[in-house]
């Protein structure tokens, strides 16, 4: 489970930006909306949270932040000798080539916390490190921060942490992430944090339409085509049965640079719908839907998957397309105990307002993202502004109480 993310000098965000999910004292859903997590400073996590801003506030560029450090991890390897990444600091400011950037993350791995980070500029990885929180005390595992003077990086390790250090340091290049090489060259140690970037995190910077080809073929085992249809159902779309036609299509490749379109036949498994009326069924493809059913069916599968598996769902404008009825049937879905068993959460960005209230969403479950007169991103909690309980947090969004909302002139 991810307890906290924050990073600094990205895209909009200027000064650093933390947020978590970690839940507060507040004893309200907690049953649902929240996890015990073993540890004894935070108690419980957040099953999911929600951010607010105006368009061009920042939301997408929380999510942006946390899909480039995730990147980094998985492929710096692959940044070929002395390349610049492709990292987006904050632009406004005279001097923002001098300023570098930094990620970190926290994440509870089998009831330990994993605190994990790294600062770079365009060029170079400048430093990075591990904290393993076994007991109150951390362990630092690995440190290593470049020498101006020297040159050169400096590295030390905890006693905690085996295998071929030297091997590793050398092996690392200065775009790359010292993680991506240990692990490459079959660090154990490392492996846990690294599949939690590589495999459990789930990240859509696009908002919700990904594709049906997932799901496609997610429904073709039995059981899960009955969980796909229970929450078509639920979310009433009016689909009775779901089936998968196998059709020939055409195919389209084309190689960079220069290369021509490669033009290829191929078989595609096409969703189709089933509406029952007056006794018969009626089948329609997946074409002739609504948006909002087909961006539905789209996340039905990955969803019940991230569910079973116990990853971490993170969705920019999770609304887009979406009735607020199937908005709020999706945020049900990580908060019910009885789907979500193995602490899968769920992270998004969204307008719709209609889950402030009506206890829908814990108050700590809730961020917002505004920008200040210089043009940078500030995020930051609705706990901030102190709701009472029962507060009502929609008119108050709304009339600008907690900010993050567009002024019009």
């Amino acid at each position: 489970m991810l307890l906290d993310f924050r990073f600094t000098n990205f895209r909009s965000f200027r000064d650093e930006a933390a947020f978590s999910m970690a839940a507060s004292a507040d004893t309200t859903l907690e049953r649902t909306h929240t996890r015990a997590s073993g540890l004894d400073k935070v108690k419980r996590i957040l099953n999911t949270a929600a951010i607010y801003g105006a368009n061009a506030s920042g939301k997408s560029n929380v999510i942006r932040a946390l899909q480039f450090m995730q990147l980094m991890v998985i492929t710096s390897n692959q940044i070929q000798p002395d390349q610049e990444s492709a990292l987006a600091p904050f632009r406004l400011r005279p001097d923002h080539t001098d300023h570098p950037t930094r990620f970190e993350a926290t994440f509870l791995i089998d009831r330990t916390r994993y605190q994990y980070g790294f600062e770079l500029n365009r060029r170079q990885i400048l430093s990075e490190w591990l904290l393993v929180y076994e007991k109150a005390k951390p362990q630092v595992w690995f440190s290593c921060t470049f020498n101006e003077k020297k040159r050169k990086y400096e590295y030390t390790y905890s006693d905690y942490f085996v295998g071929q250090k030297k091997v590793w340091e050398a092996s690392t290049r200065k775009e790359v992430l010292f993680l991506t090489t240990a692990v490459q060259l079959n660090n154990e140690q490392l492996k846990p944090l690294y599949q939690r970037f590589a495999e459990d995190l789930v990240i859509l910077p696009d908002g919700p339409g990904i594709g049906f080809g997932f799901t496609a073929g997610y429904v073709q085992s039995r059981s899960n085509q009955e969980r796909v249809q229970s929450v078509m159902s639920a979310a009433d779309t009016g689909i009775s049965t779901i089936s998968v036609e196998k059709r020939m299509g055409r195919q389209f490749q084309v190689s960079f640079p220069g290369g021509a379109p490669e033009i290829n036949d191929a078989e595609f498994d096409v969703p189709q719908f089933g509406h029952i009326v007056g006794g018969q069924v009626y089948k329609f493809d997946f074409s002739e839907e609504s948006a909002g059913t087909q961006i539905l069916f789209e996340l039905a599968g990955p969803i019940l998957d991230i569910l079973n598996l116990g990853r971490i769902l993170v969705v920019d404008e999770l609304d887009r397309s979406l009735h607020p009825l199937l908005v709020l049937k999706i945020v049900q879905m990580f908060n019910d105990p009885e789907l979500n068993r193995k602490g899968a959460q769920l992270i998004f960005s969204t307008h719709d307002v209609s889950l402030l209230d009506g206890g829908k969403l814990r108050r700590d479950q809730v961020w917002f993202t505004e920008k200040d007169n210089d043009q940078a991103s500030h995020l930051f909690p609705l706990l901030e502004f102190s709701p009472r309980k029962g507060e009502a947090l929609e008119k108050g969004y709304l009339g600008g109480r907690y900010g993050g909302i567009p002024i019009l002139g």
